[in-house]
């Protein structure tokens, strides 16, 4: 099995957990020995073990001499779980591939750096380009410590949002709803202008999603959606701590 083709597996599982790890980040592992998979992990809900411990677990004795496909540089800091770079180490690696390093600054490098000072052969940058895709609201917000915000637009070709008289209810097909519930789904917030929550009263849910996230959105009031007549509040994921 080629690097690229093994860290596609990871980045496959890390994709699988977005919606249930927030804040931290989605991360795919998988352990590969004599060209077969023997261990595979995602990261689990915050406070629980991170994609490396949960695919050394799936190995068990297999993991050691083996290779460890990472989707992000393992991190090397005590936080809700001990290190990974650590979990590593004891398990017996003989190589570790990352595809992108953690630009937190309690990483930063150092994970990478704690692996080869053990003598783990480690290679960085495999599967880059769609690591750095699939974590872009981590990596955004790691970088400028400002959330990653998304505009959902739905304008008529005229570029209105709705008829004069009131009348219209949707712009947008069942698929663009659709979608737009993904989006939902993806995010941690969702957030609408004081004029809409008056107007529309909107419950800004997440319905009918492929994979409904592991903290679904509850009610939250923000001053932000105090209005001057009743509305219902501003619908707000509340994410725990990160790592």
């Amino acid at each position: 099995m080629r690097d690229d083709e093994a860290m596609d597996q990871a980045l496959d599982a890390g994709a699988a957990a977005r919606r249930r790890t927030a804040p931290n980040p989605w991360v795919g592992c998988i352990i590969v020995r004599f060209g077969e998979i023997v261990g595979r992990g995602a990261t689990e809900p915050p406070g629980h073990a991170h994609a490396e411990v949960v695919a050394l677990r799936d190995a068990g004795n297999r993991s050691r001499g083996a290779t460890a496909y990472v989707t992000l540089e393992p991190c090397s800091h005590h936080g809700r779980t001990p290190p990974c770079a650590d979990a590593l180490i004891e398990a017996g690696l003989a190589r570790v591939v990352v595809a992108l390093e953690d630009p937190d600054p309690r990483v930063a490098g150092s994970g990478v750096a704690r692996l080869r000072d053990a003598g783990i052969d480690v290679t960085v940058g495999v599967g880059s380009e769609r690591a750095a895709r699939d974590l872009t609201p981590y990596l955004h917000h790691r970088r400028t410590g400002r959330p990653l915000v998304v505009a959902k637009v739905a304008s008529s070709i005229d570029g209105r949002i709705a008829a004069a008289d009131g009348s219209s209810r949707w712009l947008t097909s069942d698929a663009a709803r659709a979608d737009a519930h993904e989006l939902r789904a993806d995010s941690q917030a969702i957030v609408v202008g004081a004029g809409t929550a008056r107007a529309d009263q909107p419950r800004l849910t997440v319905r009918d999603v492929t994979s409904p996230p592991e903290n679904p959105p509850a009610p939250e009031e923000q001053p932000v959606a105090r209005t001057r007549r009743a509305a219902r509040p501003l619908i707000v994921r509340k994410s725990p701590r990160g790592r």
